[in-house]
């Protein structure tokens, strides 16, 4: 893990320690002038007036909130560039919005005026415990994997100070996964500290195995039926789903852990897979799509297209031939593992198709490669 060279990209978690306690126990006829005008401020809502008094403040002040406190720590320490890329994960919520867009004001115009910008994160909220679990704290893992994939793991680093306890454990998860410096400053400490990085390592070989079903969750709108991918079910996948019972029925969907486990290793994936797939396949080698002379699938000719693109795009396919056709049942496309080697399920939202692909796999290894570009190649 990278301590030496300051972060230039530092992506932040926000709280609200600022209002509650910080502005909210001021009261406006307080002795000291300046905190009487920030309690006015915040009584009457007046967020530019907060930025503005605020700015004037050391950042290491403790009514500057923690956020504030906390960078001002990592600068001191020279953890953090002091002209750093600066994104703040903050929940989309009223306090959430108005915090940030304090700190968004106060820093756009602290020199040396840094890139800041601020991410709202969807269903980040303590009024719905299970939204939160299910679908907050992977909206913030997608949002941090996704600016370290921007800005590159070797110049970021991630302070997990503000927000909830969830999204601490989350943000240091994410740091070992990635590699990543993770900071924390509890109110109590004078200083900043890191988290250590531990002797643990995710297993790139579950993702593999687990590729097809964790490409099905994330890009699924609800839960999935359990059902769906009870076949070959592992225990090790346990903790990268979320399971729930609706109606007598058993679904699953991708949990925080789960997220974390697909961005890491779907980033690792697509810088390392020409060391994971299996070589191209000969021009010669390749052979047109074999459709079934069904009259409902003909009536689609596009279907014979997608395959043939499939073909084409797809250096490792060979082949693809269908076997199953439905002009009334919509499905979530993807790809798998069946009883008969890979399978490809594809929709239009009206009709399904599914098929069998030959690739020029020749280990399992190398079959589940397969199936995890085949699905990257779906969702481009």
């Amino acid at each position: 893990m990278k301590t030496a060279t300051p972060a230039t990209t530092l992506i932040s978690t926000v709280g609200t320690s600022l209002f509650f306690p910080n502005l909210s126990n001021l009261r406006p006829d307080n002795p000291d002038p300046t905190l009487g005008e920030l309690a006015a401020a915040y009584a009457r809502k007046d967020w530019p007036a907060i930025a503005t008094q605020l700015a004037t403040r050391p950042h290491s002040d403790q009514i500057c909130g923690a956020e504030l406190n906390s960078l001002a720590s990592l600068f001191d320490k020279k953890q953090v560039d002091p002209g750093a890329n600066l994104f703040f994960c903050h929940s989309d919520t009223p306090d959430g919005r108005a915090i940030a867009s304090i700190l968004l004001a106060i820093l756009q115009n602290t020199p040396p005026r840094p890139l800041v910008k601020l991410l709202p994160i969807d269903d980040l909220q303590d009024k719905d415990p299970r939204r939160f679990r299910t679908r907050g704290l992977r909206n913030l893992a997608r949002a941090i994997c996704q600016v370290i994939r921007e800005y590159g793991a070797a110049n970021c680093a991630i302070n997990a100070t503000g927000g909830y306890k969830a999204q601490i454990a989350i943000a240091v998860m994410m740091g070992q996964a990635i590699h990543v410096p993770v900071y924390y400053k509890h109110e109590r400490f004078n200083e900043i500290i890191a988290f250590p990085p531990m002797p643990v390592a995710l297993d790139f070989s579950v993702w593999l195995a687990a590729s097809g079903m964790l490409f099905d969750l994330e890009s699924a709108s609800d839960p999935v039926p359990l059902s769906d991918w009870f076949d070959g079910w592992d225990e090790r996948y346990e903790s990268l789903v979320e399971r729930v019972l609706i109606d007598g029925i058993e679904y699953i969907e991708l949990s925080p852990t789960g997220q974390i486990v697909h961005d890491t290793f779907r980033q690792r994936f697509r810088t390392d897979r020409d060391q994971i797939l299996p070589p191209p396949a000969p021009a010669e080698a390749k052979r047109p799509p074999k459709w079934e002379a069904s009259g409902h699938m003909r009536a689609h000719p596009e279907i014979q297209r997608i395959l043939q693109q499939l073909t084409d795009k797809v250096p490792q396919l060979i082949h693809c031939a269908t076997f199953y056709f439905n002009p009334d049942l919509p499905t979530r496309p993807g790809f798998r593992i069946g009883a008969k080697g890979i399978e490809g399920w594809l929709s239009n939202g009206t009709w399904t198709m599914k098929f069998r692909v030959e690739t020029t796999a020749k280990t399992p290894g190398q079959e589940l490669a397969v199936v995890a570009a085949l699905n990257e190649w779906l969702v481009k």
